[in-house]
């Protein structure tokens, strides 16, 4: 199937956007002359591209193949340790920094993101969407730059959080505790929020993950 590719966009953003949204998850084959026919660029850009992902971990090798590569739990949890301290840092400068025009699109983001409880799928994007502004409202390019890096890795779990029966609604409502405190202007408050949020997710994943073995086990 090939898709519609935006003018906008490099083969690097197009393999990474189809990891994001779960085209190829972990320990799938990515093959250029498929990846190139999908896209349509040519298969040069496409090695290109290949290549980079490679040299940050985000794929592997599997013999003469590569796949997207998938994380361990010692990465998973190593990730989850960063991603806490530089979100709630992001959360922290947003209480600073935010516009109200920022702080208004978070608050909409939240109203909004309630119609999409049933749907996984749809919610795992809005939240990466509603971290994404946070980011953008810390205004510190070279956090955001490293926490796009995080970002990108946690696209490497095959599952979303949000997928677990009630995680949906207690997301929102620490998304609501979030934006609270960066309205609020209370850069501890919104730090501690946030870092809450990244915490409870981790925990609700080992839980889901444990639970999963137990069964298959």
């Amino acid at each position: 199937m090939k898709d519609v590719r935006p003018a906008h966009k490099d083969a690097y953003e197009l393999i990474l956007e189809a990891i994001d949204i779960g085209v190829y998850g972990p320990g799938d084959r990515l093959v250029e002359s498929e990846l190139a026919e999908r896209f349509g660029v040519s298969r040069t850009p496409i090695r290109e591209a290949l290549q980079r992902l490679e040299t940050q971990s985000l794929l592997a090798r599997d013999g003469r193949s590569l796949i997207v590569a998938s994380l361990s739990h010692d990465q998973m949890a190593e990730l989850y340790v960063v991603r806490a301290e530089l979100e709630g840092l992001a959360a922290r400068l947003a209480a600073r920094h935010a516009t109200a025009e920022e702080v208004r699109v978070l608050r909409a983001m939240v109203d909004e993101d309630r119609k999409l409880l049933n749907d996984p799928s749809a919610m795992s994007r809005a939240n990466r969407r509603f971290h994404k502004q946070i980011h953008l409202a810390s205004h510190n390019r070279y956090l955001v730059q490293q926490l796009d890096l995080v970002h990108r890795t946690m696209a490497l779990m095959a599952t979303t959080s949000l997928a677990i029966e009630g995680r949906g609604q207690d997301a929102l409502s620490e998304h609501q505790a979030i934006v609270s405190a960066i309205e609020a202007g209370d850069g501890d408050a919104a730090y501690a929020a946030l870092k809450t949020h990244i915490s409870i997710a981790f925990e609700t994943r080992l839980r889901h993950d444990a639970e999963a073995l137990m069964a298959g086990g």
